[in-house]
């Protein structure tokens, strides 16, 4: 027997991609009803959800059981966590002003340049980041020492990413740290533990797919990409140009890891440069610095490659 069933991987590529097509399409009619494109953030994790729920569906008597469950409850467990803390973190909230600048640059009619660049392009990079996820339930290689490897790597990417929006959501809903720069717990080993968190997690589940080197090379591109889109791409650049002029986050860069944790560094302010979080005179309600509690990202924000091609989803 082969290790592979390529045959039906096949199949399962084609129904994947349509699934992922139909969440991403509901999701962008609810916005139109709506008018409001921010609810696609919530999406994400759904998609890569449904796309395990029918992979692992399909996959049933084309791989070794086992595997099957692992990824698909890993991939769901990370998809719909995801998704209910966007959720909770976006009611009451407007319309990101990502997506209002976003439109507003669009060449033509705006409905269909948001269907095309937002909502497809989603579907298009959920459909591939979970390549892995799809490749794994398709191999008849029971588990071994690389599987449970790559779940602990899952398990410490979901922790780190969990572990960060817990702590930032508790700083945000502290009134004394409207305007002030998160930078305790894992925020002051990386100014981004959510997508250090997206990217183990992420390598985690390809990992499982790792069961003969065809598969390993077929599938790579997904952490790659992750990766690349949180830490070159639209996620960690998109928002550090947005936190950029705000006090004191110079000095917060300087002394802290911009994506892997590691122990702050001494930081040594220059001339006219703030401290990370000044003293409260003069800033306020109506501050030029008081920003946290008012912009839908805040402090900094939860985010994954959850920022792909044309803006979203959240950017932190």
């Amino acid at each position: 027997m082969n290790a592979t069933d390529w045959g039906a991987l096949a199949v399962n590529l084609a129904v994947t991609a349509a699934a992922a097509g139909a969440v991403l399409l509901a999701t962008f009619a609810v916005a139109l009803r709506r008018g409001l494109h921010r609810i696609v953030d919530i999406a994400w994790g759904i998609a890569f959800s449904a796309v395990a729920a029918v992979t692992w569906l399909l996959s049933a008597g084309h791989g070794d059981d086992g595997r099957r469950l692992l990824v698909a409850a890993a991939t769901v467990v990370w998809g719909l966590r995801l998704s209910a803390h966007i959720a909770r973190r976006s009611r009451g909230h407007g319309e990101d002003p990502r997506y209002t600048a976003l439109l507003d640059k669009a060449p033509g009619n705006r409905t269909r340049y948001a269907l095309r660049t937002v909502y497809l392009g989603q579907a298009a990079l959920v459909w591939l980041i979970s390549l892995p996820v799809q490749a794994a339930s398709y191999s008849f290689e029971p588990l071994g020492l690389l599987a449970f490897c790559g779940i602990a790597v899952w398990a410490l990417g979901l922790g780190f990413e969990a572990v960060g929006d817990h702590q930032l959501a508790r700083f945000k809903a502290d009134p004394a740290n409207r305007g002030r720069i998160m930078d305790r717990g894992l925020w002051a080993w990386t100014r981004h533990p959510n997508y250090f968190g997206d990217s183990l997690v992420w390598w985690g589940v390809y990992l499982l797919a790792c069961t003969a080197w065809q598969p390993a090379l077929a599938v790579l591109v997904s952490p790659v990409l992750m990766t690349l889109l949180l830490t070159v791409g639209s996620g960690k650049r998109l928002l550090e140009k947005h936190m950029a002029d705000r006090p004191g986050y110079a000095v917060y860069t300087a002394r802290t890891s911009g994506f892997l944790p590691l122990p702050p560094r001494h930081a040594v302010l220059r001339h006219g440069s703030q401290p990370v979080n000044p003293p409260r005179s003069g800033s306020g309600p109506d501050g030029a610095d008081d920003r946290a509690g008012r912009d839908p990202e805040g402090a900094l924000g939860n985010g994954g490659a959850r920022d792909l091609a044309a803006g979203g989803p959240e950017c932190e």
